[in-house]
């Protein structure tokens, strides 16, 4: 039989992002009630996360700058990147959880116990730099997963696909350089934070390694599944992950603020399909889906709704 692992923990509520900050712990509170209350879901494997070494942080991010988000003890919250990226006393903690959380999803999957899994975790990380927060973002999660899954698994070719609204720059310039790392992303474009057109594809030995696919405004279900079925989809099938990554955010939904993008809820089933039919033919079904964006609660729910049904089927 084969299971969906899925993991949250009451300590990712901890990270404070202050009243009126759309990345809030509530979004994810929610979430978390609305999948143990449904009965579909009394299948899923709840994982219980671990808090992760620390040690993995610097797979992919600068000593020093994580010594000073370790070292950041903030007196209630603090902006650290300028522009809207909180830091509170607990944030380096909740990381390490959040972390630990994806890598402990990770070894379900390698071990056999589950297919694939959904993490539902905070803070997100797809904008965090080497050394550098942004976007809400502090560390990298998908990036350091990626790592620990070459470095304690051997696992030679990794495919991250990131559907967020806003580029993942953070994951595209730790991985632009290597091969083993396929990054592939669909954003909305030109909008924050700036990076992701269709000529960044990858530097030196990675080069033809990223893929950019910039959203017009106004994008919707049918723009999107050109662009996976005629871009992504063949791009995968040549790359033959053996390992895939989802960068799950569902703020390209039509309902959500923070783009202006048109997705249904429904769309996010079809991509999951979609790389579901790549992993079944390359990594032996092994697909983890981590939480990125998403800013409107319902449309969050329903959307994570139809990207579970998939993985569960």
């Amino acid at each position: 039989m084969s299971y969906t692992a899925y993991c949250f923990h009451p300590h990712y509520l901890h990270h404070k992002t202050g009243d009126s900050h759309p990345e809030s712990p509530e979004r994810l509170a929610i979430l978390d009630k609305y999948i143990r209350t449904n009965k579909h879901y009394s299948s899923l494997l709840y994982v219980q996360p671990r808090k992760a070494d620390p040690a993995v942080l610097s797979y992919v991010h600068d000593p020093d700058y994580v010594t000073m988000i370790a070292n950041a003890k903030p007196n209630g919250i603090t902006c650290i990147d300028g522009y809207d990226t909180i830091i509170s006393d607990q944030t380096y903690d909740v990381s390490l959880w959040a972390i630990g959380g994806i890598l402990e999803v990770c070894d379900y999957i390698l071990a056999g116990e589950a297919t694939n899994g959904f993490c539902a975790v905070r803070p997100p990380g797809h904008h965090a730099e080497i050394a550098q927060a942004m976007g809400f973002c502090i560390f990298n999660n998908v990036a350091i997963v990626a790592r620990y899954l070459q470095y304690a698994y051997n696992i030679r070719k990794i495919a991250i696909i990131d559907w967020d609204a806003h580029h993942g720059n953070g994951t595209q310039h730790i991985f632009e350089a290597d091969p083993s790392v396929f990054y592939i992303s669909t954003h909305q474009f030109p909008f924050y934070p700036g990076t992701g057109s269709v000529d960044e594809i990858g530097i030196g030995p990675g080069y033809g390694y990223t893929i950019n696919i910039p959203m017009n405004p106004g994008s919707n279900d049918k723009t999107y599944k050109s662009a996976f079925s005629e871009i992504i989809i063949p791009a995968l099938d040549h790359f033959k992950p053996e390992f895939i990554i989802i960068s799950a955010g569902f703020d390209a939904h039509k309902c959500d603020p923070l783009s202006s993008l048109n997705l249904s809820s429904g769309a996010y089933y079809m991509f999951t399909r979609m790389l579901m039919d790549i992993a079944k033919r390359y990594s032996n079904n092994r697909i983890v889906v981590v939480l990125e964006g998403g800013y409107e609660i319902q449309s969050l729910i329903e959307s994570v709704d139809y990207v579970l049904k998939a993985l569960m089927e």
